[in-house]
């Protein structure tokens, strides 16, 4: 099992107002739905490990776009989401942040009571992965959450995250089940977070002999530990080549700048939504009153469940699909947001009862945005800002943030005070 990339995460705090935990709930089991329909329930384990993956649909679903909060608001809002209904797509996540977390083996053993699956086999796994990625792997990051997404037929994936308050960074560990022939030989999916040099990772390939040597060690007793470690000098070990894997940079700003974003895919985006055509294509779903924007959504929504990999490497890009929490780069628009899900849950209605119309016309949103984006043009990303704000104030929720803009321009309009970091010497906490 190879690393897919890696990540680093600035270590924020906050919550996830009502509004919108409520509406990520229901994104997330459309787009889980969708998926199966497409693909299948493994290549929803699949994509969950892959850590470009994972922070779009977080963007795209309106949570923040580059903080570790993303973390456990999706896989909370997956949880809530798939909860009523998981024995009807055989998918099912577990666990949590905390107290949570704590409780992963009791709720696999109660899955496992419904529906059959190997309860044990499964609790190992968990164990045995926040285990690795608190002992195995000591990177100065501290586990606090760990989620376990599985199948009924026992393949799984699991999601984990630790934080490091003195640099104020989170790290994501991703795992899959498919594939894995060993949980100390190199078994992470992905690993996301701050590099910070020379780690200690006893399931790295090259460590192999070092695991085999400490196993020896223990079984001969303490006398030949001692005498082990009265021997021990330092010596350097050539370490061999490895290609470099790809690395997402989440920046520590929290607002969305033009360079946080691959403007000609969002261009191709934009563009194959306006060429699909919002009469057109509400007339096709049969949902009249679907505006541009709506349409513009269901694009990026569509490249969330089609897009390769190599698509995912600017998640701030799916942050112009509905907005963000934090009003980066504009406000979530509920209205679009209330019409995105309508329009998926009729096409996803529509899908199970054989009529794949609905959902290959969304499909097709993608297939197009992927051809226009070499050739499309359009506005500047200033000006799509703006736009994201028109009208919004009356579509606001009543405990929606205020408008925070970036440091260049609090210095432009001179004025102090906006920064909402947390005062000097308060120590970080994650969502």
């Amino acid at each position: 099992m190879d690393r897919t990339g890696s990540a680093d995460l600035p270590l924020h705090s906050g919550r996830v107002p009502d509004w919108l935990a409520e509406r990520m709930a229901r994104m997330g089991r459309l787009l889980v739905e969708a998926l199966v329909l497409h693909y299948g329930r493994h290549e929803v384990l699949r994509r969950l490990a892959h850590p470009f993956w994972f922070q779009s649909l977080g963007a795209v679903m309106g949570m923040d776009w580059h903080s570790s909060g993303v973390t456990t608001t999706v896989l909370g809002a997956l949880k809530r989401g798939l909860t009523p209904g998981g024995r009807q797509l055989g998918l099912y996540v577990v666990g949590g942040k905390g107290v949570q977390a704590r409780r992963t083996p009791d709720e696999l053993r109660i899955i496992g009571d419904r529906v059959g699956i190997d309860a044990d086999a499964l609790v190992r796994a968990s164990r045995l992965t926040a285990k690795v990625d608190s002992a195995a792997v000591q990177d100065g990051f501290q586990l606090y959450a760990h989620s376990l997404i599985l199948s009924d037929d026992n393949a799984w994936a699991v999601v984990q995250q630790g934080m490091n308050p003195d640099v104020r960074q989170a790290r994501r560990y991703h795992w899959l089940s498919e594939g894995l022939g060993s949980f100390v030989d190199a078994p992470h999916a992905a690993i996301e977070g701050l590099s910070q040099g020379v780690i200690l990772n006893l399931t790295d390939k090259r460590a192999a002999r070092a695991r085999a040597a400490q196993v020896e060690l223990v079984s001969q007793g303490p006398d030949v530990v001692l005498g082990a470690l009265r021997k021990l000098r330092p010596r350097p070990e050539p370490v061999p080549y490895t290609p470099p894997l790809p690395h997402l940079q989440m920046p520590l700003h929290e607002e969305v700048t033009r360079d946080d974003v691959l403007l000609r895919r969002l261009h191709g985006t934009l563009a194959a939504a306006a060429e699909q055509g919002p009469r057109d294509f509400a007339e096709l779903l049969l949902t009249p009153g679907v505006g541009a924007r709506t349409v513009a959504a269901l694009a990026s929504v569509a490249e969330v469940l089609h897009g390769s990999p190599a698509r995912f490497t600017d998640p701030a890009r799916f942050a112009f699909a509905q907005g963000g929490k934090d009003r980066q780069p504009f406000p979530v628009r509920l209205d679009v947001y209330d019409e995105t899900l309508r329009v998926l849950r009729a096409a996803v209605d529509a899908a199970r009862l054989g009529n794949a119309e609905k959902l290959g016309a969304i499909r097709e949103l993608d297939r197009q945005a992927r051809r226009l984006e070499a050739v499309a043009t359009g506005p500047s990303f200033e000006q799509l800002v703006e736009a994201g704000w028109t009208d919004v104030p009356e579509l606001l929720p009543t405990d929606a943030p205020p408008r925070r803009r970036s440091r260049r321009a609090r210095a432009q309009l001179e004025l102090p005070g906006l920064d909402e970091d947390p005062p000097e010497g308060s120590p970080p906490h994650s969502r």
